[in-house]
């Protein structure tokens, strides 16, 4: 079976986050494809089959469980799909267990949407503290940890400073209990203090789902932004870039427009380009 991988929302070369991609997954069990991706060994792989309801039907993969959506492996597949001459440019909607997405094909980009942001409940900054062996005076004092979801609940934790970003030492095993016990995917940190002058600095850590960290997060970027949208940081419509994978020397940026559709719901777009298109054999 071949498989890809690519780098997506990648800064530069050696930036973005690695996801695996399979192309034609339409006779692939739920086991088999549990099996590929532990095997491809990356913290998402996509898995591509004919939809009935959309151009494409695509799901993820963890090294150790299915999650509903992921925004770096959507971005790796649709770039892959283009690369080949599979699709062109324009529009183009997947199927995923977070509901019938649209994604936009660039020359250079892929752009994903997200379900308009939930807000769920404030979790104490005490505990979350101690779960990354920081004090709780590091913590914004005007913002809440909060979590939000655009397709997957995260826990938005803001942090002071680069410093005390950086200085963030997690005790794993505490972040997953704590994530599951509010049926999270894991923490999304960040402060408003950058490198290179984007809206906000970003680790995330998702313990509970095989990923202690990773180089870049689209669901979780997306679900950032309508947090400091709720908090009056943003404006709709508003277009913000957000820096994320330093502290892994893979330096990445996922940039992230919000609108307001007819409706009056907030339309969430993540997006970001894609590096180092490697084929591998399984």
């Amino acid at each position: 079976m071949q498989a890809y991988t690519l780098n997506a929302f990648s800064k530069s070369s050696q930036g973005g986050n690695p996801a695996g991609v399979i192309l034609v997954a339409d006779n692939l069990s739920d086991e088999e494809m549990q099996q590929i991706a532990a095997k491809v060994g990356l913290s998402e792989t996509a898995f591509v089959s004919p939809s009935d309801k959309a151009n494409f039907r695509v799901r993820f993969f963890t090294p150790v469980q299915e999650v509903d959506l992921c925004g770096h492996a959507t971005i790796a597949t649709f770039y892959l799909m283009h690369h080949l001459n599979i699709i062109k440019k324009g529009w183009y909607t997947q199927e995923t267990n977070a509901g019938i997405l649209r994604v936009e094909v660039g020359d250079r980009t892929v752009t994903m949407e997200q379900r308009p942001p939930i807000f769920y409940e404030t979790i104490d900054k005490a505990t979350v503290a101690k779960s990354l062996n920081i004090s709780p005076n590091e913590f914004m004092e005007d913002l809440p940890i909060q979590i939000v979801s655009t397709g997957l609940k995260d826990i938005m934790v803001p942090v002071k400073s680069l410093e005390a970003i950086n200085a963030i030492k997690p005790d794993f095993a505490e972040v997953a209990a704590i994530s599951k016990m509010h049926g999270a995917i894991g923490y999304h940190i960040f402060t408003s203090e950058t490198v290179n002058g984007n809206a906000a600095h970003c680790r995330n850590l998702a313990p509970l789902y095989g990923i202690d960290e990773e180089a870049a997060t689209g669901s979780a970027s997306g679900a950032l932004a309508g947090y400091l949208y709720k908090y009056g940081m943003v404006a709709v419509p508003s277009k913000v870039t957000f820096e994320q994978g330093y502290t892994m020397k893979k330096p990445s940026e996922i940039v992230v427009e919000l609108t307001r559709k007819p409706d009056g719901n907030i339309l969430v777009m993540a997006g970001g380009s894609t590096c180092r298109i490697e084929q591998i054999k399984l």
